[in-house]
């Protein structure tokens, strides 16, 4: 025996409608979604490569050197590679010279006279070393220069007991056949003297000394230095040497006389003067200076 009565055709017919009206309905939302999905731009959840920022880049890494290859932007961009040039710098006098007085008072042959082997440098007021803030600068540009492509090579780098003297510091760059040598220097004037100068050979042809094949290269290196040097630091060229064009012509340098290669001299600044030691003695400051004399190698060997 049946508990309920048999259902009538007309609540039959209208169970089948109300199923095939729920069959549609999912139909249609399921299609919706599917659609709104397919529409929706790359980007707009999360766990998308579009979500937030772009997806990385798949440059092989062989490119120009900027932000899309990984690797360092050289000085002066696509035009700044020093790939295959040396570079000899020569930061100036020694921090271990005062330890040695005997030695570096030694006197050597410069080309067309004689002088001492080398000297202590000087230092600002408050004893900041010359030879510590050449080393400095020095090690910082090499950082840039390598990344530029060159290979660069110092005459000393802390580890000498003192020196090495005038001479050997040219017969360094000489050996390296270097494409171009910069000696780093801050100057002891008296307070006032601002700014920088860069120190050029003269023609000098004394034996040992010949400058004469340097002394237009030379020229080059020294203009394209100071040009750039002044346009990083913002510093200006000297006030009391090269009557404002931060440009000296000296004959009286080892370093300058006997160098075979292009080769200047930069004096930072005035380590005696409170402005200009307040410059030298600037961490940041100094990263300036060094990417000012990078930039000016750069140009010399590049354009």
């Amino acid at each position: 025996m049946s508990n309920g009565s048999t259902p009538s055709p007309h609540r039959r017919l209208r169970g089948a409608l109300l199923a095939v009206l729920a069959a549609v309905v999912a139909a249609v939302v399921a299609a919706g979604l599917g659609g709104w999905l397919v529409w929706r731009p790359a980007g707009d959840g999360p766990g998308l490569p579009g979500a937030g920022q772009p997806a990385p880049s798949r440059s092989s890494g062989h490119g120009s050197g900027g932000a899309a290859s990984g690797g360092p932007q050289g000085p002066g961009g696509a035009h700044g590679s020093l790939k295959g040039k040396v570079v000899v710098i020569d930061p100036g006098h020694n921090p271990h010279n005062s330890e040695h007085g005997r030695e570096i008072a030694r006197q050597v042959d410069i080309g067309n006279g004689r002088k001492e082997c080398d000297t202590t440098g000087t230092s600002t007021n408050d004893g900041y070393a010359e030879a510590s803030f050449t080393l400095d600068v020095a090690r910082r540009a090499r950082t840039l220069l390598r990344a530029a492509g060159a290979e660069v090579v110092f005459t000393q780098d802390g580890d000498r007991r003192y020196g090495p003297c005038v001479d050997e510091r040219a017969d360094i760059g000489n050996e390296q056949h270097a494409d171009a040598a910069l000696s780093i220097h801050a100057d002891g004037s008296v307070a006032g003297n601002r700014g920088f100068h860069v120190i050029l050979p003269a023609r000098v042809s004394a034996r040992p000394a010949a400058t004469a094949p340097i002394v237009a290269p030379s020229r080059k290196l020294g203009e394209r230095l100071a040009g750039r040097f002044r346009a990083v630091t913002g510093s200006a060229p000297s006030n009391y040497i090269g009557h404002g064009t931060g440009l000296d012509v000296r004959s009286d340098l080892g370093g300058l006389n006997l160098s075979t290669v292009p080769k200047v001299f930069i004096e930072c600044g005035n380590m005696r003067d409170p402005e200009d030691a307040a410059q030298l003695t600037d961490a940041r400051w100094r990263q300036k200076a060094a990417r000012g004399i990078t930039e000016g190698i750069t140009d010399f060997l590049t354009r």
